[in-house]
């Protein structure tokens, strides 16, 4: 018999932007193979993750998903939904609302985010009361002049694909200590399973180490600094196989009826970030285009070299976005059109 370490990690209730939490379950397993039949279900207290009142504070923690934990021994990293106390999905539960239960949605996020000096509270790089040079040297750059954090971002790296998780590709972006990584997942659930997963790892990777991680779309304010987002690039079958710029335009525009529903799930902040400037549309208006990185939503000129078969990337998701409700959103308005 081993000693098995679960990590339970789970959404709270903050709104309007929800923060991991987790715990250790310690299990004694006999040839544990890491399956999510292995696993049964566990409460927390959620009076105090503002999802329960005090009088009646039990909540279900129901594993969804399962990882390696490449920190530990004997570790794994359990994805998990929060139910009620009578087997309902909570309120706070956004990936129960996903409808893709055939897998047809696949999604690639891309995860902007800034590394922030615990002392300073500024981005790596970033002296105290000032301002490095200006963007643009940052932008996968290379070197002690302009790269800050490499360290951090390639062993984030290494722990995302020895957990397994499907880990496409880091670079830095244009602001002095931002970042970015991407994912992709065949299936809406487990692309948001394993943004959240990288999050966590991300996350605990900063820990005594001076540093944590900054989601705020716009964490530097009104400057001429970029922002982040979490671009989600996405397709069905439809947009993989139609062959058709008319169906392209179909399903692009069946997104502008809804523009305030997309956005109200978008993230917190967001409006900071959407001005029409730094590679964004404006959050009042709607637009798309083939390889327009200022439109709201860009048609990949790749997607078009090959005859309108590929994806469409939607690129006004923060980078605090919940990629449960960005996907559930983007299925809702994509679905209906045949």
């Amino acid at each position: 018999m081993a000693k098995i370490k679960l990590e339970y990690l789970w959404l709270d209730g903050y709104k309007p932007t929800q923060n991991l939490r987790s715990k250790t379950k310690v299990e004694e397993h006999e040839n544990f193979q890491g399956t999510i039949e292995e696993l049964g279900l566990w409460s927390f207290d959620g009076s105090s993750t503002q999802q329960a009142s005090g009088g009646s504070s039990d909540c279900i923690l129901k594993p969804v998903a399962i990882y390696p934990d490449p920190s530990r021994i004997n570790g794994y990293l359990v994805m998990t939904e929060v139910l009620n106390a009578d087997g309902t999905p909570h309120e706070s539960n956004a990936r129960a609302t996903i409808e893709d239960d055939d897998n047809d949605f696949w999604f690639g996020f891309e995860q902007e985010y800034f590394i922030m000096n615990t002392k300073t509270e500024l981005p790596l790089g970033f002296p105290r009361g000032g301002y490095p040079a200006p963007q643009g040297m940052y932008y996968c750059s290379v070197g002690g002049r302009h790269t800050h954090g490499r360290d951090l971002v390639e062993e984030h790296a290494n722990l995302c694909i020895d957990a397994g998780l499907n880990f496409e590709g880091i670079n830095q972006e244009v602001a002095s200590g931002q970042w970015e990584f991407q994912l992709f997942a065949k299936g809406a659930k487990k692309a948001g399973d394993e943004i959240w997963v990288a999050r966590y790892l991300l996350d605990r990777l900063t820990e005594g180490r001076g540093m944590y991680i900054e989601y705020h779309p716009k964490p530097l304010g009104d400057t001429d600094w970029n922002g982040s987002g979490m671009h989600a690039n996405f397709s069905n079958s439809i947009l993989r196989t139609c062959g058709s710029k008319e169906k392209y335009a179909e399903i692009c525009e069946a997104f502008r009826p809804v523009v305030d529903e997309h956005i109200a799930v978008y993230g917190e902040f967001n409006e900071q970030r959407l001005t029409g400037k730094h590679e964004t549309a404006s959050i009042n208006d709607f637009s798309w285009g083939v390889s327009d990185r200022g439109a709201s939503i860009r048609i990949p000129i790749i997607a078009v070299e090959k005859g309108y078969k590929g994806w469409l990337e939607d690129r006004r998701p923060s980078s605090n976005a919940d990629p449960y409700k960005v996907a559930a959103r983007i299925i809702k308005t994509v679905k209906p059109v045949k």
